[in-house]
């Protein structure tokens, strides 16, 4: 437990500001918090977003109530300049615009749909990634062929979709389900991470709840749907141009079991960490000079309580040390320090596992309160944390040795909440 010396000292480091989370409700709304120096959460505000979230419904697995019905990240972005905010609405593939004022309120600027049908109960528009040079927002969905589709969008905010689409899928892997949509910082590469080469939904259920991760192929052998695991195609990268468009994608051997999360370092921008939900952990990437990407040792966490971890989303702090992984199959949070080789455990897990209401279970069939998309503080004093199955967004408190204490907890609604994104 952290000492009251260590907790006086990260609130007292601590700045006020402002924290966004879409409900992903039918209805769809963006919850404004006041976010306070002691780190506290205040919700201001629900402002509608104009279209149509999946609700409880899970789209990857078919399930009717289940948390982190997105399977993906970065649903909720700001603009460097912080003046647009954008969200996905997952339920009817569309996006919308907000205009972001000097106190953090919130105006609805425009809705527009992505370009992809809607096919069944709710559509996956689930991840979103901005080039400013281009003015160009790049919306990634779960399921293809089309998963990555195109808005250009005009200096009042207003979008614009494009005719463009771009898949994931191979020649072998046509039904493959991507995770989310990253830019580099220097804007020449755009990355997308992948989860499986086939949706959940398509291989079913155990009786206990938790998705059947293999499949029997011709010939009677058992293959893992799981990306990356072992077919060595589980990150793709295009090339971005000019004008926002996109190359042919390349894609690259991870070196680990569904490639889920890419998180940019803030002051090595050729360098990122990769976080793995099926590998169990995480590596540091280098983008060399010609483009081409290098992966580091894939360092694990503790997985002594079943595997796969669905170790997905990362937080990097402001000065490069620590990156905080949130467990979706363990109901907590590890961290890592960055060294000057890679990467290396510093606490896991960071903090006590956030209990549900036992009625989600993770790919390794524990019971689950399905945290999902987390965010960090730009002074590195607080990190949030959504808890779909729980209803809850918890606040912590950053240690210096890489844990965190729990210093606030707001209630959300039940399962469906996705994104962050601050200032």
């Amino acid at each position: 437990m952290a000492t009251e010396a260590m907790t006086t000292k990260s609130m007292a480091k601590g700045k006020p500001g402002h924290l966004y989370m879409q409900t992903n409700e039918v209805k769809n709304a963006i919850i404004r918090y006041e976010r306070k120096a002691d780190g506290s959460l205040v919700e201001l505000e629900r402002v509608a977003t104009g279209g149509a979230g999946s609700g409880v419904f899970k789209p990857i697995s078919g399930q009717e109530s289940a948390p982190n019905a997105f399977e993906g990240a970065g649903s909720v972005v700001l603009t460097p300049d912080r003046r647009f905010l954008f969200t996905t609405n997952g339920g009817d593939n569309s996006v919308s615009s907000f205009l972001v004022s000097e106190d953090g309120r919130l105006k609805l600027l425009d809705v527009k749909p992505t370009g992809n049908p809607v096919e069944g109960k709710s559509g996956t528009a689930k991840s979103l990634a901005f080039s400013p040079s281009s003015r160009t927002l790049f919306v990634l969905h779960s399921f293809g062929p089309d998963h990555l589709r195109l808005m250009s969008v005009d200096t009042e905010g207003k979008l614009t979709p494009r005719p463009e689409g771009y898949t994931v899928n191979t020649y072998s892997k046509r039904n493959r389900v991507a995770t989310m949509v990253v830019i580099s910082p220097d804007e020449q590469l755009v990355l997308v991470g992948t989860t499986f080469d086939e949706p959940i939904a398509h291989t079913g259920l155990y009786p206990d709840g938790s998705p059947i991760l293999w499949v029997q192929r011709a010939g009677g052998a058992f293959h893992s749907i799981a990306s990356n695991a072992p077919d060595p195609d589980g990150l793709a990268a295009f090339r971005l141009q000019k004008d926002g468009s996109l190359g042919t994608a390349r894609f690259y051997d991870a070196k680990g079991g569904s490639p889920f999360y890419i998180a940019f370092l803030h002051q090595r921008p050729n360098t990122f960490v990769l976080a793995y939900a099926v590998g169990d952990g995480c590596s540091m990437c280098t983008i060399e000079k010609d483009g081409t990407i290098t992966f580091g040792s894939l360092v694990k966490i503790d997985t002594s309580a079943g595997v796969p971890t669905e170790l997905c989303w990362l937080a990097v702090s402001p000065d490069d040390r620590t990156v905080y992984a949130t467990n979706f199959g363990y109901s907590n949070i590890s961290s890592y320090r960055i060294n000057g080789h890679g990467l290396e455990i510093a606490c896991d897990p960071a903090c006590p596992r956030i209990p549900g209401d036992g009625t989600a279970r993770g790919l390794n069939g524990t019971v689950t309160s399905g945290p999902a998309d987390s965010w960090i503080t730009s002074d590195g004093a607080y990190l949030y944390q959504i808890y779909g199955n729980a209803a809850k967004l918890v606040g912590y408190a950053t240690q210096s040795d890489g844990s965190l204490t729990e210093i606030t907890s707001v209630k959300i609604p039940y399962n469906s909440p996705q994104g962050l994104a601050g200032f």
